[in-house]
């Protein structure tokens, strides 16, 4: 599982690309994420706003030739190509569809195998090595992201089953939970807001760039107010994963108190990430799809809310 040495294809996600001479300025005005803190050798998690603040896609971005590539949900991939289209026209940069052009696999414990590809990866969320057409990412709990051209594909799939099990993609999302990354999805597509899937306690939204489409309510929530709704992580004991956007219930309310952002198998049963209302988890009691379904058991995040950190960014 999430501990063992394995790798798999990133199947789930595509790749949206911006290029051009101003694309740095046009992202800058669009994403939650800073563009002054990318270079070379580090990238970022981020999000995608409407004017209200609600998150159209979280993705992974990363500098690559003259721009830069989004690693996201594929499914809204096309989604957010029309839209942004809309407003690139006014920009020196071309938008477009690369996950044609793209192989990526995840490794959990597969730092053995970069020696062999010529890449050296150091610790810290987010850097990037480069070698050889080949780019490795750095996540936040040690795992790690190897991207390559799509006609390496066959090649580096080769070489790394020789070194490392392939597992499914449900162990790969498995790690992602336990570190407590969530994700928009087409499911989840403008149901919460960044600091619900705490994406400012890892590094996905910044306080001090100044402007982009949605700002105003991602900073104000931030400064003035009292989120009621964010990210937790559970575990389910029985039955199959559930699927995002699942509704959770909990008898503090007659409604729903939540949705589910992601789920996977483990070998006990499932965990998910969850964003839920503070009064039902204070309570305790949470249930999967009705009041009366199955009950949720709240786990421990592997990092800290801090509202004064978090505004530094």
């Amino acid at each position: 599982m999430a501990d063992s040495a394995f790798f798999c294809p990133l199947t789930h996600e595509g790749i949206f690309a911006v290029r051009g001479p101003e694309a740095a300025k046009f992202l800058q005005g669009q994403l939650t994420c800073n563009l002054d803190y990318l270079n070379a050798s580090q990238s970022s998690l981020g999000a995608r706003c409407t004017s209200k603040g609600r998150m159209l896609s979280s993705f992974r971005i990363l500098p690559e030739g003259d721009g830069y590539l989004l690693a996201l949900d594929a499914p809204l991939v096309e989604a957010q190509l029309a839209d942004l289209k809309k407003y690139a026209v006014f920009s020196k940069c071309s938008l477009a569809n690369e996950s044609a052009q793209w192989v990526r696999f995840g490794l959990s414990s597969g730092d053995s195998v970069l020696p062999g590809l010529g890449l050296e990866l150091p610790a810290g969320d987010g850097t990037i090595t480069r070698a050889n057409g080949l780019l490795a990412i750095r996540l936040s709990d040690g795992r790690l992201e190897l991207w390559a051209p799509a006609g390496e594909a066959e090649s580096l799939h080769q070489r790394l089953q020789a070194q490392l099990p392939e597992a499914p993609l449900n162990d790969w999302l498995f790690g992602q939970i336990r570190a407590g990354i969530g994700q928009v999805v087409g499911a989840t597509r403008e149901l919460f807001i960044p600091q619900m899937l705490n994406l400012q306690a890892v590094g996905g939204v910044s306080f001090k760039k100044g402007c982009y489409t949605g700002q105003e309510i991602v900073a104000r929530m931030q400064y003035l107010g009292r989120l009621k709704r964010r990210l937790y992580r559970l575990s389910l004991s029985e039955g199959d994963a559930p699927l995002p956007a699942t509704e959770l219930f909990s008898p503090v309310h007659g409604s729903s108190v939540g949705e589910v952002v992601l789920a996977a198998r483990g070998a006990q049963g499932s965990e998910l990430l969850a964003v839920l209302q503070e009064d039902a988890v204070s309570d305790g009691r949470i249930h999967l799809g009705s009041a009366e379904g199955p009950q949720l058991a709240l786990l421990d995040l592997p990092y800290t809310l801090d509202r004064d950190r978090e505004i530094q960014r």
